[in-house]
C-alpha cells in the first residue's frame, strides 16, 4: 500500500509539474499538442453545432478533409445530433508555437475586386499574368521526404536552374506567360495578391473570377513592416487601410515600395468566387488559411481571438495556405467579399489561441 502511495504521489508530481504538450501528429512533428476537454474551450456553449456539422461535411469533399477524417466523414451525414456527433467523436487539442508559446496571430483576408479591361491601354496597363511557361518547379520529397512541404522554383539559364524573375525583373522582363487581363492600378493588383483570388470587373461590364495559380518563388516580404521600419507609418496605425492610402499618396514610391516584396503571384481564371488550396470555395467565417507545414489542410480548428470589443470563439477549418503565413499559431481568418470584409480584413490583427479537431483514436499520434 505504501509502495502505491508513493508511486500515486510520484505521477501526480510529474503529471502536475510538466507543462510541456507531449503529443505530435506523426505528419507533423513540429506541432506541439496538448490534450484540453471541449468543456474548457472558450465559449463552447454559444456554439451552433448543426452549423459546424453543415461545414465539416462541406470540408469533407477535399481529399485531404477525407482522408484525415475517414469514416467520420459519412457518418457526419447520419447524425440526428450535431452537438453528441462532434462530443463524442472528436478530441480538441490545443496549438503550441515555438519555444511553448500558447498565443499566436489571428489576421483576416477577404476576396477583392478589381478594375480591369482585356485591352491595354493608357487606362488599363498593369497585365495579370497567368504561370510562366519556363518557370520551373523541383519537388525534392522524392529525394529528400523531408522536404515534402517545399518547392524549389527557376528557370533554366544555360544549363542552370536558377531564381525566377524577381518582381522588379518580371516588370522589366518579357516573361513567357499570358496576360489574363490589365489592372487598371498597381496597386490594387498588388492586393490581389496578398488576398490570392479576387472578382474581375472588366470595363464592358462583364465580370470573372481569379485565383492563385503560382508563384514566381521568392520569399513574401511584408511591405507594411518596410513602411514602419523606415518610419513612414507607425505601427500601431499600420493595416490594410493605412498602406494603402501611403502608396496614393507617394505615387512616385510606389515601385519602390512593392519591390521590396520580391515574390509575385500568378493567377488562372476561375468559374466561381475564392478558391482555397483544397480546391474548395471559401466560405465566409468559415475557411482559413493556415501554414501546411504545422497544420493539415482539410483539419477543423477552433480558434479564440479577441477584435475591438467582439469576440472571436468558433469552429473553422484549414481550407486555404498563404505566402504570409508561418508557423503553428499563425491563421488568415476569411472574410467574405464587400465593404464590410475589407474594413474588418484590414485591420484585423489579434492574439490568437488555437486548437486542432481531431478524431478520438489516436493511432495516428505520437506521445
Amino acid at each position: 500500500m505504501k509502495t502505491n502511495t508513493i508511486l500515486l504521489f510520484f505521477l501526480l508530481l510529474v503529471l502536475g509539474c510538466s507543462k510541456q504538450p507531449k503529443l505530435h501528429l506523426k505528419e507533423l512533428p513540429n506541432t506541439s499538442l496538448k490534450a484540453t476537454a471541449f468543456s474548457e474551450l472558450p465559449e463552447i456553449q454559444k456554439i451552433d453545432f448543426q452549423k459546424v456539422v453543415d461545414n465539416f461535411i462541406y470540408d469533407c469533399q477535399s481529399a485531404k478533409a477525407q482522408k484525415l477524417y475517414s469514416d467520420l466523414c459519412q457518418k457526419a451525414k447520419e447524425t440526428q445530433s450535431a452537438q453528441e456527433f462532434i462530443l463524442q467523436n472528436f478530441q480538441a487539442y490545443r496549438i503550441y508555437g515555438k519555444d511553448n508559446r500558447a498565443e499566436g496571430l489571428l489576421t483576416g483576408y477577404f476576396e477583392p475586386e478589381i478594375d480591369a479591361s482585356l485591352q491595354k491601354d493608357e487606362y488599363y496597363q498593369y497585365p495579370l499574368y497567368t504561370t510562366p511557361k519556363d518557370l520551373i518547379e523541383v519537388d525534392l520529397s522524392s529525394i529528400y521526404p523531408n522536404l515534402k512541404h517545399y518547392r524549389l522554383r527557376g528557370r533554366i539559364e544555360g544549363n542552370k536552374l536558377v531564381p525566377y524573375y524577381t518582381r522588379a525583373e518580371i516588370k522589366r522582363s518579357d516573361i513567357n506567360s499570358s496576360v489574363i487581363c490589365y489592372c487598371k492600378s498597381k496597386i490594387d493588383r498588388y492586393f490581389l495578391e496578398v488576398q490570392g483570388s479576387g472578382k474581375v470587373l472588366l470595363d464592358d461590364n462583364s465580370t470573372f473570377y481569379v485565383g492563385y495559380d503560382n508563384q514566381n518563388g521568392h520569399k513574401y516580404k511584408s511591405i507594411g513592416k518596410y513602411l514602419v521600419k523606415n518610419g513612414e507609418i507607425s505601427q500601431q496605425d499600420i493595416s490594410l487601410q493605412s498602406i494603402r492610402a501611403w502608396l496614393e499618396a507617394h505615387p512616385q514610391r510606389v515601385d519602390e515600395v512593392l519591390n521590396k516584396n520580391r515574390a509575385m503571384v500568378f493567377f488562372s481564371k476561375r468559374s466561381r468566387g475564392a478558391t482555397g488550396a483544397l480546391g474548395l470555395e471559401l466560405r465566409a467565417k468559415s475557411s482559413v488559411a493556415v501554414d501546411s507545414k504545422y497544420i493539415p489542410l482539410g483539419s477543423m480548428l477552433y480558434l479564440s481571438s479577441n477584435f475591438n470589443t467582439q469576440k472571436i470563439d468558433k469552429f473553422v477549418f484549414a481550407q486555404d495556405v498563404g505566402g504570409a503565413i508561418k508557423g503553428a499559431l499563425r491563421v488568415d481568418y476569411f472574410l467574405g467579399s464587400g465593404e464590410d470584409a475589407l474594413n474588418i480584413a484590414g485591420t484585423l490583427k489579434s492574439p490568437l489561441r488555437l486548437w486542432i479537431i481531431l478524431p478520438k483514436e489516436k493511432r495516428f499520434m505520437n506521445e
